[in-house]
């Protein structure tokens, strides 16, 4: 049943990326898409289980991509993929002022939620797309706090 399930979501990853293709998605807007696809695939194989994606505040100011449980832990997972590594690792891109909008995103997600602030994690996952349509995932647990 597993698989069955595991083949339904590559399908939609497929079908997904397809139409991002065809549509009106500037390039690196579908690259970034298709690496959150790619990093909720590789977190639930991880056994965590997503809750949310694209969490914005009222207003769009602040944003997480993805939003996981593991154990009793609240993950915040920022998501950044590139197409190459020529200027560096994906995760450099994150700097003190988008930690502070994912950390303003999340501390509004806490408040919602009643999640106990003390059992929340902030993780990122950095992805290099490689020719033949694999990519190199690089998942850092912990990356800064909250």
């Amino acid at each position: 049943m597993i698989w069955l399930l595991t083949l339904v979501f590559r399908l939609a990853d497929v079908v997904r990326r397809l139409a991002r293709r065809g549509g009106r998605m500037e390039h690196s807007q579908a690259l970034g898409r298709d690496g959150e696809d790619l990093a909720h695939r590789f977190l639930q194989r991880a056994g965590m289980v997503v809750s949310a994606r694209n969490y914005r505040t009222p207003g769009g100011a602040a944003e997480v991509d993805l939003i996981a449980h593991e154990g009793a832990f609240l993950v915040f997972v920022e998501v950044k993929t590139r197409a190459t590594d020529e200027f560096g690792a994906p995760d450099r891109a994150i700097g003190i002022e988008k930690r502070d909008k994912i950390r303003r995103a999340a501390l509004h997600y806490l408040r919602r939620s009643g999640h106990d602030p003390a059992k929340v994690r902030f993780d990122t996952v950095a992805i290099v797309a490689e020719s033949g349509g694999s990519a190199k995932i690089d998942h850092v647990r912990d990356a800064w706090s909250l």
